[in-house]
């Protein structure tokens, strides 16, 4: 099909893609819009909320290449666009036989989608040539020429705004050029049907109650009020398929409190950052998260979990 959907082609892809991408009905919609009307596109939101999932999937259906592209401090302008191979330059000069396509460069030519993952984390003068291709839907390489945007060619960038670290403050410029969609996270029962979709057998094992205590845990950690990034649905996906291994291993049951109480501090310890000043660890704040979602019922209601006299960590920790 045509790589700029629209009408009934565009409903078409946007039912394919319901069907691959748990929920985002409007991010989906807000997504197929934007790049049949010709934008770029800027997703703006924290790790693990499926931008990447989204984009992959809507390439893949769209019948669209797909240029992946890590955002770091090392992504040069070189390693963006391309260069001249040295050794074939000695013999055949600067000729276009001897120019190693860029991610860019392969985008450009083939009408690709450019994913640019971290956009934030890229230095100053590759952004700027990012900024040019988006303004004049061309590239110019010296001794190479013009390299003009094939029809489909869009940018994609992502960025988290709630990591700081190694990150600049994103160019008006780059805003101006192109459209804004912000992917928050999902609800529990879509975190839930995700985990489900990526762990079927660690679901299966744990049932619908410890799949949603799992989601619930990493839910809570976004808003525990000592922790400044707290984990995505990532982590409800690891603990889930951790519990299932780790009580193979020790002969217990996958909900057994020792087993979730460990796959928990593995799956979540290194996700959760605890806030600046705070006294408390990592790992002390998922003990509190597992204890409200996981640990046994309080049968003699004095508010501690059951097998825990309140003077050590809970059961599993001793």
């Amino acid at each position: 099909m045509s790589p700029d959907p629209d009408g009934a082609a565009g409903a078409e892809l946007l039912r394919r893609l319901t069907t691959r991408v748990v929920g985002r009905r409007r991010e989906l919609e807000s997504l197929v819009a934007a790049l049949a009307a010709g934008r770029h596109l800027l997703l703006e939101g924290p790790p693990g909320t499926g931008k990447s999932t989204v984009l992959r999937a809507l390439a893949e259906e769209s019948g669209r290449s797909f240029e992946f592209v890590e955002g770091n401090a090392e992504l040069t302008p070189a390693r963006l666009v391309g260069a001249f191979d040295p050794a074939a330059v000695l013999s055949a000069g600067y000729s276009p036989e001897v120019f190693v396509d860029g991610p860019l460069v392969t985008a450009l030519r083939d009408g690709s989608l450019l994913y640019v993952e971290e956009i934030n984390r890229i230095p100053e003068e590759t952004l700027n040539v990012l900024i040019t291709v988006m303004s004049e839907g061309e590239l110019h390489v010296p001794r190479l020429g013009r390299v003009a945007a094939a029809p489909g060619f869009r940018l994609v960038a992502a960025m988290n705004p709630f990591d700081a670290v190694g990150t600049a403050r994103i160019a008006s410029a780059v805003y101006d050029r192109c459209c804004r969609l912000a992917m928050g996270y999902q609800d529990a029962g879509e975190e839930a049907l995700v985990v489900g979709t990526a762990a079927p057998a660690a679901a299966t094992a744990l049932g619908p109650g410890g799949v949603m205590a799992a989601v619930a845990t990493v839910r809570d950690s976004r808003d525990h009020p000592e922790v400044r990034t707290g984990s995505s649905v990532r982590g409800a996906i690891d603990l889930s398929l951790v519990a299932v291994e780790l009580a193979a291993v020790r002969g217990l049951e996958p909900l057994d409190p020792s087993v979730t109480l460990d796959a928990a501090l593995l799956a979540l310890s290194g996700r959760v950052r605890v806030r600046e000043g705070s006294s408390r660890s990592a790992e002390e704040v998922v003990t509190e998260l597992w204890s409200r979602h996981f640990a046994p019922a309080d049968p003699d209601g004095d508010g501690t979990p059951e097998g825990d006299t309140g003077d050590g960590p809970p059961p599993g920790k001793a």
